[in-house]
């Protein structure tokens, strides 16, 4: 394409929208169907620059003329309660269900993984002699040693804090690091499992697993069901860099991207909680059957949460993205 003609022969087009945008709204009916005609072709115009001829300078003129175009046409629109109670009650736990192919297979694998390490630790005298001395794990397993005092270490308040800080990170680097092939993510998901595993191996051998397992599940189903999420969510943010699907790589990334930065906001609510649990329930003084009970009542109600309200919304049509009027204009390709 010779862009000196293409641009001579629609540079008319461009300075009558950008006359039609300075005016504002003193448009007559006539004026306001011209200018959205204008905007359409100079998207139009964007695009074929764009794929056919690239010039920095004239791509970064119409795009700027095309942006304020649309934000005429469509309206500025201003979050709400209303955009949030949508978040919480449809785009976030849709976001969830649609990737639960992902993050189901990631929960039983990992945990898969955990309990086989916890096997290995525990049978195997030689491999807690290298993890520490017999005196420092006898410390760390013992009644009122370091596995149990952990939880009640600090004020309830701050230890809550300080954990949802935490895994909020966690689950964080597990969502933006994903885009890096996932490989990133593994490695955060192993390092996760490897604590547990030790944990498990551990107090097994010290014959007081059911002690760990009373301190563990109360915040950990939750905690963990979250850190999974985000695990699963950044293996398939990931993937869609090798194989984006039937849109091309940009959009698929723009897409899956801009559903795992609300899923990180949402997962740090659901770690929020877990968060509470394990600073005022786990180290409470509740019977062991009444913790874990809170912990399985947190983690079906999250579940129920996903499946039914995320179920419902997704089978609605809820990609778990952005509103239409928010996202990036998908621009034609054809004149």
């Amino acid at each position: 394409m010779d862009l000196d003609v293409y641009v001579t022969a629609h540079r008319a087009e461009w300075e009558r929208l950008d006359e039609l945008l300075r005016r504002g709204g003193g448009l007559t009916g006539a004026e306001a169907d011209e200018l959205v005609s204008l905007y359409q072709r100079a998207a139009t115009h964007l695009s074929i620059v764009q794929s056919s001829a690239p010039d920095p300078m004239l791509t970064a003129r119409l795009t700027q003329l095309v942006a304020r175009a649309r934000a005429t046409v469509t309206g500025t629109r201003r979050s709400s309660w209303r955009d949030a109670a949508r978040f919480l009650t449809a785009g976030f736990p849709a976001a969830v269900y649609r990737a639960r192919h992902w993050w189901v297979p990631t929960a039983v694998l990992s945990t898969l993984l955990a309990v086989l390490i916890g096997w290995w630790i525990g049978t195997h005298p030689e491999v807690q002699a290298a993890i520490g001395a017999p005196a420092d794990l006898r410390e760390m397993t013992r009644p009122g040693g370091q596995y149990e005092t952990y939880y009640s270490s600090n004020p309830a308040a701050s230890f809550a804090a300080q954990v949802w800080t935490n895994n909020a990170k966690a689950a964080a680097m597990c969502l933006v690091l994903g885009a890096f092939l996932g490989i990133p993510v593994l490695w955060i998901l192993f390092m996760n499992m490897l604590n547990v595993g030790v944990g498990i191996g551990l107090m097994y051998s010290a014959g007081r697993l059911d002690v760990f397992l009373g301190l563990i599940l109360p915040h950990g189903l939750l905690e963990l069901t979250a850190v999974f999420v985000a695990a699963g969510t950044g293996l398939r943010l990931g993937w869609t860099v090798i194989d984006p699907g039937p849109t091309t790589r940009r959009t698929a990334l723009a897409e899956r991207g801009r559903a795992a930065v609300g899923m990180a906001i949402g997962l740090a609510l659901v770690l929020f909680v877990s968060g509470l649990i394990e600073g005022f329930v786990t180290p409470s003084g509740l019977p062991t059957w009444a913790r874990i009970t809170i912990g399985i009542a947190a983690e079906l109600l999250f579940l129920a949460y996903v499946y039914v309200l995320g179920g419902r919304a997704a089978r609605a049509g809820d990609q778990g993205d952005l509103e239409e009027p928010d996202r990036g204009a998908r621009l034609p390709t054809a004149a």
